[in-house]
């Protein structure tokens, strides 16, 4: 009798095979990118907890499993946006492409003046009840994205004209840089360089484009002129940072970008930001091989924002160079795979949508890699799915999902995968037709 019971009990229960089958009909699109945010999300997990432990120590008491709990949950709920999204029929998000970007405007604008300033910044809005900060940059981000390849999609006929081609586009890539700059330059310029490249493929004219980089570099030109112009060469660094900084404190962060620039040009080996500092003394810990070893960062301790913007520096210290290498080897097969599915999608909404969401990923991946072993200057941006979890992550897994979400289409057209009409929302005639 017992016997009975459980070969009946063993026999209902699922086989590895069976979990694997039950997974593929659940999850579409692209296999490839599915492992690579899994991949991503465990090193997250690994690094961010070992980049928090004495941080935590000291905040909760000597509770060193905080942000880690911290992390697996929002890598948890990451996931869950990834797997919603992807689901859901991307054409749906060009109908609401030009209500969420018409949304963000008023959304930047408020944050600028109200939004809650930390690190001199005002980029965040703190959610009430729940007291939980979002960045509105990155609302903004997508909307603009899903906006310009909606725009992008319906005026291939005349994208070569600048009346009906051009400012349709570029306007509202103007409007939101210029919104984002105040607070934050250079995830102003990073979204801007996005936008250019997908009007590039989009088949902007190219001297439309160049037009458009030599008004862009403007605001660049001037601060790296005045950078030059009001730094002191036979001063100390302690003596002509003040000067810069107390003369600009009435033009926002125009003096911190000022000071950023002469840090990194000028700056002796003595007089390099505290943070740059420590980030070298963490490559340098690393080997070429294994570096110290999983948990073993001796500058975790005196790094700043090791968890977020120097978290990179902290993966060479403890993984050597073959693991920062494997981190740049992740980012590039991401885009390898966005740029087939932008290749094989049938509609051009959806294929200007994948390769302007997987750019402004992998670009902000390659910024703040340079910023951690000081390429260029110092800037406030985190490395995509990995840095320690808040509304960036949250929304670099709406990217993702909406990428899926187009190689989903894709497999379903190539007969790779059944149609589903449970959640999806299918595009009318006139839509098809227009991105035909």
């Amino acid at each position: 009798m017992f016997n009975e019971i459980t070969d009946k009990l063993f026999s209902q229960m699922p086989t590895i095979g069976g979990m694997k089958e039950h997974l593929d009909q659940r999850t579409r699109g692209d296999k490839y990118i599915w492992g690579l945010v899994i991949v991503l999300s465990l090193i997250s997990i690994l690094v961010v907890y070992s980049a928090t432990g004495s941080l935590a120590y000291k905040m909760y008491r000597g509770n060193t499993s905080m942000y880690l709990f911290k992390q697996l949950a929002f890598t948890l709920l990451g996931l869950l946006v990834i797997f919603g999204l992807h689901r859901v029929n991307y054409t749906m998000f060009s109908r609401i492409a030009t209500i969420m970007f018409a949304l963000s405007i008023p959304l930047l604008i408020y944050t600028l003046f109200f939004g809650a300033k930390i690190n001199e910044g005002s980029r965040w809005i703190k959610l009430p009840i729940i007291n939980l900060t979002i960045q509105s940059s990155d609302v903004a981000k997508l909307a603009l994205f899903m906006y310009i390849s909606k725009v992008l999609s319906k005026k291939q006929e005349v994208i070569k004209d600048f009346r009906k081609g051009f400012l349709p586009v570029i306007v509202p890539v103007f409007i939101i840089c210029g919104l984002i700059m105040p607070a934050n330059l250079s995830n102003a310029l990073l979204t801007g360089a996005t936008s250019l490249l997908l009007m590039f493929i989009g088949r902007i004219s190219f001297k439309h484009i160049g037009l458009t980089i030599l008004v862009a570099m403007v605001p660049v030109v001037i601060i790296i002129s005045v950078a030059m112009a009001t730094h002191k060469s036979n001063r100390s660094a302690s003596e002509s940072k003040p000067v810069v900084a107390e003369k600009m404190k009435g033009f926002g962060r125009f003096g911190t970008w000022v000071s950023r620039v002469q840090d990194f040009m000028y700056a002796d080996k003595n007089e390099v930001p505290y943070q740059v500092q420590q980030a070298k003394i963490a490559i340098a810990n690393g080997s070429i091989f294994f570096g110290l070893g999983p948990g073993n960062s001796r500058q975790r301790n005196f790094l700043p924002q090791a968890y977020n913007d120097f978290i990179y520096s902290i993966i060479i210290e403890e993984y050597g160079l073959i693991g920062a290498a494997f981190i740049i080897f992740i980012y590039l097969v991401f885009l390898f795979r966005c740029i087939k599915i932008f290749r094989k999608c049938p509609y051009a909404f959806g294929a200007f949508l994948a390769l302007g969401l997987s750019f402004t990923m992998v670009i902000q991946a390659v910024a703040n890699m340079a910023v951690n072993v000081a390429i260029v200057p110092v800037t406030g941006v985190t490395l995509p799915l990995v840095s320690m979890g808040g509304s960036s992550f949250i929304f670099t897994c709406c990217s993702i999902g909406l990428i899926l979400s187009v190689a989903k289409n894709v497999e379903q057209i190539e007969g790779r995968a059944p149609l589903e009409t449970e959640i999806e929302i299918p595009a009318d005639n006139s839509e098809i037709e227009n991105e035909a």
